[in-house]
Formats: structure tokens, C-alpha cells, sequence
């Protein structure tokens, strides 16, 4: 809701200011303007990344739009934990896991019913918190890339509208729609890299920064379950978390 609202707000303001000048919407309407800065950079991207990469860019433009969940919910999901290791013992977090959304935190709660060590525990989890934040920032990557390929393709558009207004200067009647396309197209360009592809390459790198710090803050309270710590010292110890960040998107 807040990115639609956001969103509009700049196409707005632009659309507004247009009208104020005594232009129309209709003059900022053009098909192939469109096709060139919005296929080409779609085709550009397609060019450079892998399926997979693609793949996960918009499963986090997904995730980034769910519910946040707090640190704080977090800590009390590990207070919980904690008490039922204590009076069930680690393989009684087998059932716990079974019920718990985020994949990360699920394996290492299996873990710890697994009964293995701290030490190992800690290098499964680092592996593989470290090998989704480098998959997760290539995606949030691709954004980037578009962002600078759509200004790009609204040039190419330029050009090719006034190549068209050149090869029309007999044709004083057709010289509007050359005219048009090539002005339009560099605002397309440069209107959907700002206002939509790099804003949310920013957005899905804060997202990536607070849901890995989720991920460490979940690690080290395991960690301490698994050390066999009680849920006084795992509330104190990760209360510094809830001072870094007071949410974090659902994590997938």
C-alpha cells in the first residue's frame, strides 16, 4: 500500500505538473515510446541474468510487500524454545520446527533436536545465511541494472523519434508523432528508472540488511539453547537486537 501510494505520488506530481503547463495526459500516452524503454530494458536484463536470479527478484519484491515480523516476536519465539528444551529436552523442538515458517530458523531447530553441537550448528547456519544474502543481493542487483538500462532505452527511443521527424520533413502533417515519441520515451526512461526500478533496488537492499540481522539474532539465540543458557540470559543477550531494528519482513 505505502509503495502504491508512494508511486502515485511522483507519477502524479508529474502528470499534475503537465497539466499546469497546458499539456494533456493523452500528450504523455505513446505506445511506442513505451515498447522501446520497457521491452528493451526487460530484454537487456534478460540478456544479463540467469532464470533463477530473475526467478528470485520477484519472490522478494513478493516478500518485501508481507506483514513485518518484530525482533522482538522473534525473541519471545526463542524465550519459548528455550523453556521447552528445558523441561523436554532438544529433541521436543522437533515438533516445534515443524510448525515454523521460516526455513532457516526450521533447520536449525532440527538441528538442535538432531542433537548437534553448538560449533556445528553455527557453521550450518553461517553457510547458509551467508549464501542467501550474496543470492539476494544479485537479485536486488537486477533492479539496479534496470534502472540504469531504462534511461538508456528512452535515448534509443529519442533517437529513433526524431530519425523518424528527419525522414518525414515533406510530411509536415506526420512530424507530431516523431516528435512525440522521442520526447516521451526519454521520460519514460527516466521517469520509471527513478520513481520505480531504483527505489526498489534500495528498498529490497534494506529489506536483505534487516532480515539477515533477524536471521543472525534467531542464530545466536539457538546457539544458546543449544549451550543449554536459560530464557533469562537469551532475552538479555539479544535485547540488543531490538535496538537496531524494531521489525523485519516475514522471512521466506
Amino acid at each position: 500500500m505505502w509503495l502504491l501510494l508512494g508511486l502515485l505520488l511522483g507519477v502524479g506530481a508529474i502528470v499534475a505538473a503537465n497539466q499546469l503547463e497546458g499539456g494533456s495526459l493523452l500528450q504523455l500516452v505513446n505506445l511506442p515510446a513505451a515498447l522501446i524503454v520497457f521491452g528493451g530494458t526487460l530484454g537487456a536484463v534478460m540478456v544479463q541474468t540467469p532464470p533463477a536470479i530473475l526467478r528470485r527478484t520477484g519472490q522478494l519484491l513478493s516478500l518485501s510487500q508481507r506483514t513485518p515480523l518484530s525482533h522482538e516476536q522473534g525473541i519471545q519465539q526463542l524465550i519459548h524454545w528455550c523453556i521447552t528444551a528445558h523441561r523436554k529436552g532438544l529433541v521436543a523442538l522437533e515438533q516445534e520446527a515443524s510448525s515454523v515458517e521460516d526455513r532457516f530458523v526450521r533447520n536449525g531447530l532440527q538441528l538442535l533436536a538432531d542433537g548437534k553441537p553448538a560449533e556445528a550448528v553455527r557453521a550450518t547456519l553461517e553457510v547458509e545465511l551467508i549464501t542467501r544474502e550474496q543470492r539476494d543481493y544479485q537479485a536486488a542487483r537486477v533492479l539496479e541494472s534496470m534502472g540504469g538500462y531504462a534511461p538508456t532505452m528512452g535515448i534509443i527511443g529519442a533517437v529513433l523519434g526524431l530519425i523518424q521527424v528527419m525522414v518525414r520533413l515533406d510530411q509536415p502533417s506526420q512530424l507530431g508523432s516523431g516528435i512525440a515519441t522521442a520526447f516521451v520515451a526519454t521520460i519514460y526512461g527516466i521517469g520509471v528508472a527513478n520513481l520505480l526500478l531504483l527505489p526498489l533496488a534500495a528498498k529490497l537492499r534494506q529489506m536483505i540488511d534487516s532480515r539477515s540481522l533477524y536471521h543472525e539474532m534467531m542464530m545466536e539465540g539457538l546457539l544458546m539453547i543449544a549451550d543449554g543458557q536459560g530464557p533469562k540470559s537469551v532475552q538479555l543477550k539479544l535485547q540488543g537486537y531490538l535496538d537496531t531494528s524494531d521489525a523485519a519482513p516475514t522471512p521466506s
